[in-house]
């Protein structure tokens, strides 16, 4: 069984033989595209700060040279000046060829097909995170223009990827804080979850899944996201939702998380038996051999302040745990 058809088990709950995992040979690959936008790489501006250009124009800075930083200044100042913004243009199929490369060199992998965002993760940067919330509200209905432009991109670079050849879409979108969502969760429901729902209906049209990552106490709308048709959620904090909470959705859908041990409460106690203890507890959970999970790597340690050796432990764990005669 290769690395594609265990992840394919994996989403359809199809017992497969082993865990998928993201790490020592990843049974997933990432893939680009060569649409061109205004991104450039990050640059050191002074002793201890670091500035880049993003897709959209957006500035973003950090205070040390490894973290993904954060937007400091938006491309947009008032809501109607997108109208005369020339957003990059991801319709032409033939910026999507990288797809083809990278299916050539990992015929058995998973490839997935890196999107900058589903509509608010795009809005947001565009006007600066507190900008666009005052917006968000005050000027609801030209923030709806906007999401709909910034959704028909979306659907463009849905389809080409799935027309190249990739088996899923992914990406980020941090909807909460450690304690809760960003905005109401009716207002989510009325002006983001139609748009999800369309997305997502795009890309099982196409034939291919849905993945996203998101940070934050998102608990109040992940219902709404299985609903939606997202496939698989990307948590770094499983425990931050509660790994009960999360195997309670999988009673009710095949939903299917994609974790590594959780990166702020249980790496940080560098203890090795509570960092394999929650590794197991997530295989027993979430994965029972029959599915519905993926053991992750957070691969960023540096940032998180953390020698490579205590994601290791995680690691060995989800391996040596994570096969199906563990579970008969």
């Amino acid at each position: 069984m290769n690395s594609k058809e265990i992840v394919l088990k994996t989403l359809n709950y199809d017992s497969p033989e082993r865990v998928a995992r993201s790490f020592w040979d990843s049974d997933l690959v990432w893939c680009g595209n060569t649409v061109k936008t205004y991104a450039t790489e990050w640059k050191k501006v002074g002793e201890s700060r670091w500035e880049r250009i993003d897709e959209w124009g957006n500035v973003w800075a950090r205070f040390d040279p490894t973290s993904k930083g954060e937007v400091v200044k938006g491309v947009l100042e008032d809501v109607e000046d997108y109208t005369d913004f020339e957003f990059p243009d991801f319709s032409n199929p033939d910026d999507y060829l990288t797809v083809k490369k990278c299916k050539d060199e990992h015929p058995d992998k998973w490839v997935i097909g890196g999107m900058p965002g589903f509509t608010f993760n795009i809005a947001r940067k565009l006007f600066k995170l507190e900008n666009y919330f005052v917006k968000l509200m005050l000027e609801t209905e030209k923030i709806h223009q906007l999401h709909d432009k910034i959704d028909k991109m979306l659907v463009d670079m849905i389809t080409n990827y799935a027309k190249a050849g990739v088996d899923s879409v992914m990406f980020p979108e941090d909807w909460g804080t450690q304690t809760q969502l960003f905005i109401n969760p009716k207002l989510w429901d009325e002006e983001f979850y139609p748009r999800f729902q369309r997305l997502c209906a795009v890309a099982h049209e196409c034939g291919i899944k849905v993945f996203m990552h998101s940070c934050g106490a998102i608990g109040a709308i992940i219902p709404g996201l299985i609903e939606a048709g997202i496939d698989l959620l990307q948590f770094d904090q499983p425990t931050l939702h509660g790994i009960d909470t999360l195997a309670s959705y999988q009673e009710k859908a095949k939903i299917t998380f994609w974790c590594p041990v959780d990166i702020q409460r249980t790496l940080q106690t560098r203890d090795e038996e509570k960092i394999r203890a929650e590794a197991r507890e997530l295989l027993d959970k979430l994965w029972r051999g029959r599915g519905g999970f993926i053991a992750g790597y957070y691969s960023d340690n540096a940032s998180i302040g953390l020698d490579p050796k205590w994601q290791e432990y995680a690691c060995d764990e989800f391996v040596k745990r994570g096969r199906m005669e563990n579970y008969v």
